[in-house]
């Protein structure tokens, strides 16, 4: 037997009995006569006590370096000197036996909560960087959660179905990643984007419930919330409408606030149309943790001879509470953050709210106080307020006031990572226009419906068409969504029809499921919520890298067993493939 406990398991009502531990070395010490090793595993650190009365074994316990697996014996004594920062920290074990188990190398960097090692060397050592206590948290985090989907789930009659990996290329957004089939020549499976359309089939198959916590993959840039390949949590179900979706993941969202985070949410969620989320936002996933909504002055604000706002098809702005006091120095620094490439404003405009009434602008010289006046009734702003303004094409400058609210919210401290403010966006538009190919696309897929008002305004206005599609976002991350299903196949025809494909095209891509639809579909909708996302939040991280056991780099790589890498040349002749790649 290793061990009769885990090193985070004994306390003081333990004291005078006889243990054994296993585990790796954090730390050992030599002071005067006496080595300390705190000896670490998954569970904790517990401290050993070799002292002078046993000199051979305390010699063997020098020996030892950080990451050493070691056994020891011996018995739980209380501390003289406690310490309150473990939770081991009232005891220690007085070690009667001591044996390694394997020696350790100096490890690249420190296993410690705050090591010295960067992000791509401990995704080098990613086995290691594991053996880091607040990296180990997030995923007994991520494993809870993931638990209690299942239990809640079950609980609400779904079954967990496996969807098949190799499948057929659809489009669905984003690019897919191929796999060569080596016994049908010159074709490819794909990897799934989603498993959108066997899902769809397990409805039709009268599973009626279905979820499966399944991998997905897309071949798309990499950024702090997105990996090539993600997990998400994957939910149908059958005769429901939209409120029905909506209330069931509801459940499970204060389910899984309630058992994993402690927290209880006993109010329904507001829902907000796309277009407000737009409009008000500049986002379709908006963080209402905190207000500051913005204004248009686009009517306000032209025909004063400012060129800079007459030229332009939208000015607006936001309102910040008691910021009038910032200096020169932070509003230039604000006026540089909005300059920054990915936001890409031409500048910036303030309007300072003093304590007397009066108003100091930067743009003093064409706006009098009366026309400032008219700008801060148009925000209710109050003396002490400050009104940070952006102008341009609409598109452009709404992004650009999402991010600069964005920061506002950082910089007075109202996006509190304690704080959490689910939302449900509704009304998405069911297409989007795509300049470059002059053609819709589906905002989210082909097989979304079409709200039931707007069917009539599929052959004439297809892009006033809202989709009977919502997303669930908390604190201005998009947690998932999903939609009610297109299950009549004369709609579905409709459908592909707005987004130019041909009946020959249509039956190419996804003529299995049409061939379904012919055998009594049932309505049906669903969702899909990311779970890294869910556990980087939950985790009160950014990056979701942090939250996966072996994530790749931010170009797609997995720096630790090297790949994606060059395969041997014979492999590719049994593929028929051939490389124009040369290498340098």
């Amino acid at each position: 037997m290793y061990r009769t406990h885990t090193c985070g398991e004994l306390r003081v009502a333990n004291v005078g009995e006889e243990v054994t531990l296993s585990g790796w070395v954090q730390k050992n010490r030599k002071l005067g006569g006496m080595t300390f090793v705190d000896l670490r595993d998954r569970y904790g650190v517990t401290q050993l006590v070799f002292d002078e009365n046993n000199a051979a074994l305390a010699e063997e316990a020098n020996k030892v370096g950080r990451e050493y697996v070691v056994q020891v014996s011996g018995k739980v004594a209380e501390r003289y000197s406690k310490n309150d920062k473990m939770p081991t920290g009232d005891i220690e074990i007085i070690a009667s036996e001591f044996k390694i188990l394997n020696a350790s190398e100096v490890p690249p960097f420190t296993i410690e909560e705050d090591t010295d090692g960067g992000d791509e060397l401990r995704m080098q050592y990613r086995y290691l960087d594991l053996r880091r206590a607040n990296v180990r948290k997030n995923l007994e985090l991520r494993n809870k959660l993931t638990f209690e989907m299942r239990n809640y789930l079950n609980q609400q009659a779904f079954i967990e179905v496996e969807t098949p990996v190799l499948i057929k290329s659809t489009p669905e957004g984003a690019r897919d990643f191929i796999v060569p089939s080596r016994m049908n020549e010159g074709q490819f499976y794909a990897l799934p984007q989603s498993p959108q359309v066997f899902k769809q089939l397990l409805m039709v198959g009268g599973m009626d419930r279905y979820f499966q916590i399944v991998k997905c993959f897309r071949d798309e840039d990499l950024r702090a919330d997105r990996q090539p390949e993600f997990t998400q949590l994957d939910c149908e179900m059958s005769f429901v409408e939209q409120e029905d979706v909506i209330m069931t993941f509801e459940g499970l969202t204060k389910h899984l606030f309630k058992t994993v985070k402690g927290i209880e949410i006993d109010y329904k969620f507001p829902q907000m149309p796309y277009k407000e989320a737009m409009e008000s936002y500049g986002c379709d996933k908006p963080d209402i943790r905190f207000e500051m909504k913005f204004q248009e002055l686009t009517s306000l604000a032209q025909g004063k001879d400012f060129v800079v706002f007459d030229s332009v098809e939208y000015i607006g702005g936001i309102c910040a509470e008691g910021c009038a006091s910032y200096t020169r120095k932070q509003l230039d620094a604000l006026t540089n953050f909005v300059k920054k490439p990915q936001i890409g404003a031409k500048g910036l405009v303030y309007v300072k709210c003093n304590e007397d009434g009066s108003f100091k602008s930067s743009v003093d010289k064409f706006f009098n106080q009366d026309d400032l006046k008219a700008w801060a009734e148009k925000f209710d702003a109050k003396p002490g307020d400050l009104i940070l303004v952006l102008a341009g094409a609409k598109e452009h400058t709404l992004n650009a006031l999402c991010e600069l609210r964005l920061e506002m919210g950082e910089q007075l401290g109202l996006r509190d990572r304690n704080v959490f403010a689910p939302l449900w966006v509704v009304d998405f538009p069911l297409l989007e226009w795509d300049e470059e190919n002059e053609r819709f696309h589906a905002k989210h897929h082909p097989f979304t419906s079409p709200n039931k008002e707007d069917i009539d305004l599929m052959e004439n206005d297809p892009g006033a068409v809202r989709a009977n599609a919502y997303d669930l976002v908390i604190n201005g991350v998009e947690i998932g969504g999903g939609s009610v299903r297109i299950h009549d196949k004369e709609l579905q025809a409709k459908m592909f029809k707005a987004l130019g494909f041909s009946k020959e095209e249509a039956e190419e891509q996804f003529g299995f499921l049409m061939n379904a639809f012919k055998y009594g579909a049932p309505p049906h909708g669903g969702v899909a919520f990311g779970l890294d996302r869910w556990a980087a939040m939950f985790a009160g991280i950014d990056s979701i890298r942090d939250v996966i056991a072996f994530p790749k780099n931010n170009s797609g790589r997995d720096v630790m067993i090297d790949t994606p890498s060059f395969v041997a040349p014979e492999q590719l002749t049994e593929l028929n493939l051939a490389s124009t790649y040369k290498e340098e």
